[in-house]
């Protein structure tokens, strides 16, 4: 068994820690996975384009260096720690409208390809690659911030395309996509590491990236909250990692937890 955080980002769009930087957070933590998933935005919209000037998004030109230092952080994380990085990037749909702004995870995907397209074709273009198409906060995140309606409005016709979508984003569960009984995953959306205490995957397969993307797409897993150690006890190494009070399986315990863990 162990904890999977698949939503992160890097200097390379608008997270706070290096690539390297972040996978020793990761790895020192006794983490088993990590997908890391730098924005890609719109380059044809306003809000892309601006992204683009403030350096907050992957473009043609940084991508070869991204996938290039993702390579040798996979391969020195498995040396390491024995975690495994999975390449990826969020595909990001900005709009002044809520309804109208959507994010999608692609997780495993190697080649780039613009967010131009509307969110169908995208989310098929990112499978076309062997990748996973995962659905970002695609309700409300329970914070005061600029929300993603767009993948949720349109749920029923996406519901075969999309492999899985987030249940819960950092601290807070999303009531509305574990009652759906859609397929999902449960993640961080780490920008910082003062971020760390969320929601995570837990798997039981073998430490690969294929397996862990097989089991994403066969709902083989299960999701827990977890607690950052560092600063009150010694930090974790392996598969002795930290949870809640409660472990849990593809339920929480919303009589002890509430909606944020720990409250």
């Amino acid at each position: 068994m162990f904890l999977a955080d698949l939503h992160m980002h890097s200097t390379f769009s608008d997270g706070k820690l290096s690539i390297p930087e972040l996978v020793d957070l990761y790895g020192q933590r006794g983490f088993g996975a990590i997908a890391i998933t730098d924005h890609l935005c719109e380059d044809q919209t306003f809000l892309g384009k601006a992204a683009g000037y403030l350096k907050q998004t992957l473009t043609r030109a940084t991508w070869p260096l991204y996938i290039e230092i993702l390579r040798s952080e996979a391969e020195r994380a498995w040396h390491q720690y024995r975690m495994v990085v999975i390449p990826g990037f969020e595909l990001t749909k900005n709009s002044v409208s809520n309804h109208r702004s959507a994010h999608i995870l692609a997780i495993g995907a190697t080649e780039f390809m613009p967010a131009n397209d509307d969110v169908l074709m995208l989310a098929r273009q990112v499978r076309a690659q062997g990748a996973l198409a995962i659905a970002a906060h695609p309700v409300s995140t329970r914070k005061v911030e600029k929300q993603t309606f767009h993948l949720w409005d349109r749920r029923e016709e996406l519901r075969a395309e999309f492999d899985a979508w987030e249940v819960a984003s950092g601290p807070y569960i999303f009531d509305e996509v574990r009652e759906s009984k859609l397929p999902v995953v449960a993640s961080s959306d780490l920008h910082a590491p003062i971020q760390m205490t969320s929601w995570k995957t837990v798997f039981e397969c073998e430490r690969s990236q294929g397996a862990i993307m097989d089991a994403i797409r066969k709902q083989r897993l299960s999701y827990t909250f977890y607690r950052d150690p560092a600063g009150d006890r010694e930090v974790v190494k392996n598969d002795d990692v930290t949870h809640a009070a409660f472990p849990l399986g593809s339920r929480y315990r919303a009589d002890h937890l509430g909606n944020v863990a720990g409250a």
